[in-house]
């Protein structure tokens, strides 16, 4: 431990003065003692004392980073539709700012200490793109398929150092967290902050926000570029409280600051006006009737127009907008982004819907039709992929409170459900009065073609199981199909075994196979096998007779 480090902290008496002193104010009796400190108290050094934890250093599994910007565009595509310039921009920063630390790092490991003379200037990222059109989603995939903490916060809840609202440096802190408490690790981390144009003290803002404007700015382009932040928030008692238990346990000799130099920055913002100040810009000098008025959205050929002096007219410092480099804009989404998004995306919004219903024993369906008019709907309420949400909602929180535990067990979610939405619920309602039988025969169908679509193998439930079936569903407040579900699970190893054996295409499911379905296929499977013996057995005893008949 080093002088200045021992000179900053406080000496045992001292702590103990302190926390009998805080916990008196709190109601706790102050008379009470803290153990840990007599081996402090009787001139033993604490640190000869205690055994030093085995350092494993995780931040040397992300360093094994070969990845190529093509790599991380191609996984990207596979969660966000459209984008494709913000993809390869993106993917571009994160590789060329992970080989560099990677790079730096291999130097630090060689030589104990970064050589000197290295000059590299952060790739940190700036993103402009109207709310919804999949910003967040970009950011956090990256982290994930890499392997570094993520934290995600919006610009507007942190103020300057000192001020009322959240300390910039907490961000920091929270990739210690993300990093389940390695610091290391969290000094490769991704800090995505969303909203930063609210931060714009001018310009194309409202005037008054220097505290949670400009001063954030001046805090934040520190953090971009390379500095320490204590681990520990120096106005936090929570936080404080934990220092002094950690200092009294032995665990306070490690490392305390996190350095910000390899830390990957990436804001994000609507930036509602700066399209009005390129326009103007780019106008200028242009009179009578050659001028341009008409009003542009800031899209991806508006945006190859916008330079640093567009972000500093807009309210941002000259050294902030410097500190990102990296400028990609994602525009806005159309209905047949929407239609793609919903079909193709690994991260549908129609996959939910349908295991919402499935938990209910109905089986949604949705149709090109309907997808088509969601889309449109979405389109309208100009929210980005959010609005998907939004529409969905609205048009199934009907059939989501009338169907379930009624006889119904499929639902088609087409055009008519959209167009006529009343009209087909009526048809719905009466659907679900039908009597239980014919709902648990429905739904045990309805298992058996989804069995064969899955695993080709033909299965049919008799009478007898199935009204085995629709009793233990009422008596248990559940679904036939969700039983069948779990109690038939992995039941294809078992048939594809018995179908090896014996060549049966089709198997009955009756009411021993419900009553008690593990014993039934392992008896099926036995029988199995003891049928194929006797088959070849029998061809065996057929040849030997051919052969006796042929002497």
């Amino acid at each position: 431990m080093s002088d200045k480090k021992d000179k900053d902290l406080p000496d045992a008496d001292e702590l103990q003065k302190m926390l009998k002193d805080m916990f008196g104010k709190m109601g706790v009796d102050a008379s009470m003692s803290f153990p840990g400190f007599d081996s402090l108290h009787q001139g033993g050094d604490a640190e000869e004392t205690m055994e030093e934890p085995l350092e494993i250093n995780q931040a040397d599994a992300i360093f094994d980073f070969n990845y190529k910007p093509r790599d991380i565009k191609a996984h990207l595509d596979r969660f966000v539709i459209r984008q494709d310039e913000a993809k390869k921009a993106l993917s571009i920063a994160v590789c060329d700012h992970y080989n560099h630390a990677k790079y730096m790092r291999g130097l630090e490991q060689e030589h104990g200490k970064i050589p000197e003379g290295i000059e590299y200037q952060k790739q940190n990222v700036i993103v402009v793109g109207p709310t919804g059109v999949g910003k967040t989603y970009l950011v956090k995939h990256i982290a994930e398929m890499i392997g570094v903490p993520f934290v995600k916060a919006d610009a507007t809840k942190f103020s300057e150092t000192g001020y009322v609202g959240g300390d910039v440096d907490d961000l920091v802190r929270e990739l210690v967290q993300k990093a389940d408490g390695d610091m290391d690790l969290a000094e490769y981390g991704i800090i995505y902050i969303d909203e930063v144009d609210k931060l714009a003290s001018g310009g194309g803002q409202s005037m008054g926000r220097d505290v949670s404007g400009r001063g954030v700015q001046t805090t934040l382009l520190k953090l971009m570029e390379e500095t320490e932040v204590s681990a520990r928030n120096p106005n936090d008692m929570k936080s404080q409280m934990m220092a002094m238990m950690d200092f009294q346990s032995g665990k306070g000799a490690g490392k305390d600051a996190i350095n910000t130099r390899h830390i990957l920055f990436i804001v994000s913002g609507a930036f509602s006006g700066l399209e009005k100040m390129v326009k103007k810009r780019l106008s200028s000098g242009q009179i009578g009737f050659g001028a341009d008025v008409a009003e542009h959205p800031i899209d991806a050929e508006l945006f190859g127009q916008v330079n640093t002096q567009d972000f500093i007219d807009f309210g941002f410092e000259a050294e902030f907008i410097g500190r990102l480099p990296v400028r990609v804009v994602c525009e806005k989404l159309e209905a047949k982004d929407f239609v793609n998004i919903m079909q193709n995306s690994e991260g549908s919004l129609l996959r939910q819907y349908e295991r919402e219903f499935a938990a209910y024993g109905i089986q949604a369906k949705f149709e090109l039709s309907a997808i088509e008019r969601i889309a449109e709907k979405a389109e309208r309420e100009n929210t980005g992929a959010r609005a998907l949400m939004t529409v969905c909602e609205s048009l199934l929180r009907d059939f989501k409170f009338e169907l379930p535990g009624t006889a119904v067990s499929e639902l088609s979610i087409d055009a008519d459900l959209i167009d006529q939405h009343d009209k087909v619920l009526d048809k719905y309602r009466e659907l679900g009065r039908r009597v239980d039988v014919a709902k648990a025969r429905e739904e045990a169908d309805l298992y058996c073609r989804d069995f064969y679509e899955k695993h080709a193998i033909r299965v049919k439930i008799s009478d007898d199981g199935v009204s085995r079936l629709g009793t233990e569903a009422a008596e248990g407040g559940r679904s036939v199909l969700q039983i069948c579900q779990q109690r038939f699970k992995d039941y294809q190893f078992g048939l594809k075994l018995i179908q090896k054996n014996t060549g049966q295409g089709e198997f009955e499911l009756g009411d021993d196979a419900v009553e008690d379905a593990d014993k039934f296929l392992s008896e099926s499977v036995v029988q199995s096998y003891t049928d194929a013996a006797a088959t070849r057995k029998g061809d065996v005893e057929a040849v030997e007779q051919t052969k006796g008949d042929g002497a």
